[in-house]
């Protein structure tokens, strides 16, 4: 298992507001998600400061590319001493078995978990028939994805929270599903469309969520932050 469950997706552009949001909001060592916009402007080196400051980090930076350059990247990636990190599940059986290879070959006692993104919350059913051709229900395709996955090495999947029992009946109750798409009851959807609150989560048997804009676009971050977290751990 983890030992995090709720990740505070830090979608910021640079390390200098997220520093000091965590610092003005008194974020002290939260688990946190760090996405491609941070990592891509900041690199390794955001993780390496978020680690000294005490956070447990959740990579999210869902590669998808040939195992071989997977397989390389994730051993680098296995350097940064990560609790979580993925890959697209729809890049196939050989690439997710490269990436959890790339991850036990580059760890230097410590083991990162493998993710790999079934379906983005962001998509729905009318957008896999017309977009990309896959006839399959959303649900069966997300279930197909995870026992893929299983079945090659991943830890778990990043899947939808209505998905998550699903998955469990199918794939086993001890395969990690993390869920995104984390609102508070009375904020928007924005360009999710697949999503529950973080009681709704827990009540559908999530073992980690993400949240974000319900919390770092609050007028009082830390007082949404421990309104999700009490809503979560109840």
């Amino acid at each position: 298992m983890i030992t995090s469950s709720m990740y505070l997706a830090l979608d910021f552009p640079d390390w200098q507001q997220t520093e000091q949001f965590l610092i003005t909001n008194q974020l002290n060592e939260v688990p946190v998600k760090v996405g491609m916009e941070l990592f891509y402007r900041e690199g390794a080196e955001v993780i390496k400061r978020l680690r000294d400051r005490g956070h447990p980090v959740f990579l999210d930076i869902k590669l998808h590319d040939i195992p071989t350059t997977i397989y390389k990247a994730m051993k680098n990636v296995a350097k940064l001493d990560v609790e979580l990190t993925n890959v697209h599940s729809l890049g196939g059986a050989e690439m997710i078995k490269a990436a959890k290879a790339g991850l036990l070959d580059g760890g230097a006692g410590h083991q990162t978990k493998l993710l790999a993104v079934t379906i983005l919350t962001s998509m729905t059913g009318v957008m896999l028939r017309e977009e990309l051709r896959i006839d399959e229900p959303l649900a069966d395709t997300v279930v197909h994805l995870a026992e893929l996955s299983q079945s090659n090495g991943a830890d778990g999947v990043v899947c939808s929270p209505l998905e998550v029992e699903l998955i469990k009946n199918q794939v086993g109750p001890k395969f990690l599903t993390v869920t995104p798409g984390i609102r508070l009851a009375k904020d928007d959807m924005n360009e999710q469309k697949r999503i529950a609150t973080p009681a709704k989560a827990r009540a559908l048997g999530a073992d980690a969520i993400v949240i974000g804009r319900s919390i770092t676009q609050a007028d009082q971050p830390k007082q949404a932050y421990l309104v999700a977290e009490k809503e979560w751990t109840v």
